[in-house]
């Protein structure tokens, strides 16, 4: 399958430049960023590719490279959840997203709960994946765990990237794929070489281990699906499940699978995909939403084309919106401009069918 995506780059709130890829159309789902990436490189992956390729299908999907990986900006200083978070609000504003739904891996689940909870009026829904609210620092029960974690950080700072340690370069790869064939897991060893210097991979893990987004994950009010294998040796499925329980009416999906990233050959793969297009099926208020994205309708005119889906007539979409039936009247008529459309009956089918 031939895969074509755009590549854009934005500014974050500090200056850092973040690599930004769209592929496919439809309701918006945006990954927020985690560890490790390179839009570019990850189309030839063995690992991502068919991830790439399958949550593109009915979307819209848009990747980031995280701050000091792959094409954004290598050289950063901040690496923190709130520059993080700066990030994921760049990318959303620079493609004028105005509603979508919002998928976590890993630590990136902390980012998404950040940001859902500072916009929720965005945030469609939640998609975890071998997420956790805690990192191992804040995790570890005992002095063993968090010596574990130590580890971890210096082995990027001794090893990370250098092909005359292979065994070095094989810690890593193990841990998120061990099912993983000798293809998969060279990419991924490959990957520590091309997307981030040894020091800022390992800047980034020992932050990554200090996150605690536990008390923000109870403020979270959007309908959320965590997944998680079951033996998963990067985040422990324990972890998976005590997010779940944070979250307000989520709902939890354990994965039979050792695997962090899920592999396609696995039979873990078409139950996760399942469970995830399921979820992420499109409401009435996420097609009318698509289409607003689609054709740059602005807050106060979407708010219109909703109520118009909704078969209402000019006086009592005023009534709903505390408008003057005049100025609704003039919104429809620049709705229908917009969306290429000459009837209300038109605009009615072209939200409902996103």
């Amino acid at each position: 399958m031939l895969l074509r995506q755009d590549i854009r780059f934005c500014t974050s709130r500090d200056g850092t430049r973040i690599a930004v890829a769209s592929i496919g159309s439809g309701v918006p789902l945006v990954r927020a960023a985690h560890w490790l990436s390179h839009v570019e490189y990850d189309l030839e992956s063995p690992v991502w590719r068919p991830w790439v390729a399958e949550l593109s299908k009915g979307h819209r999907y848009v990747r980031y490279d995280q701050r000091g990986c792959g094409l954004s900006d290598r050289a950063v200083d901040d690496l923190s959840l709130d520059a993080w978070v700066s990030d994921l609000e760049a990318v959303v504003d620079t493609l004028k997203l105005k509603r979508f739904a919002l998928f976590g891996m890993s630590q990136g689940a902390c980012v998404a709960i950040a940001y859902a909870v500072r916009h929720p009026e965005r945030v469609s829904k939640l998609v975890f994946a071998g997420a956790y609210a805690r990192g191992a620092l804040q995790r570890a029960k005992n002095e063993t765990q968090r010596l574990e974690a130590e580890t971890l950080v210096n082995l990027i700072r001794l090893g990370w990237g250098r092909p005359d340690h292979l065994a070095f370069r094989q810690v890593f790869p193990y841990r998120f794929i061990p099912r993983g064939t000798p293809e998969q897991l060279k990419w991924w060893g490959d990957l520590e070489q091309i997307t981030a210097s040894a020091d800022v991979a390992a800047r980034t893990l020992s932050a990554f281990q200090r996150l605690d987004v536990s008390d923000l994950a109870r403020r979270v009010d959007v309908p959320t699906l965590v997944l998680h294998a079951r033996g998963d040796a990067a985040v422990p499925f324990e972890e998976g499940r005590w997010l779940a329980s944070l979250i307000r009416d989520a709902r939890f999906v354990p994965l039979d699978s050792d695997n962090h990233v899920l592999l396609q050959t696995e039979p873990a793969w078409p139950v996760f995909l399942s469970e995830v297009r399921a979820f992420l099926q499109p409401s009435a208020a996420d097609e009318v939403a698509a289409v607003a994205n689609a054709t740059a309708l602005t807050s106060a005119e979407r708010a219109v084309l909703q109520l118009l889906a909704e078969g209402l007539d000019n006086r009592t979409i005023a009534q709903r919106l505390g408008k003057s039936e005049k100025t609704v009247r003039n919104q429809v008529s620049t709705v229908l401009e917009k969306l290429g459309v000459r009837t209300r009956a038109e605009a009615i089918v072209r939200a409902r069918r996103g």
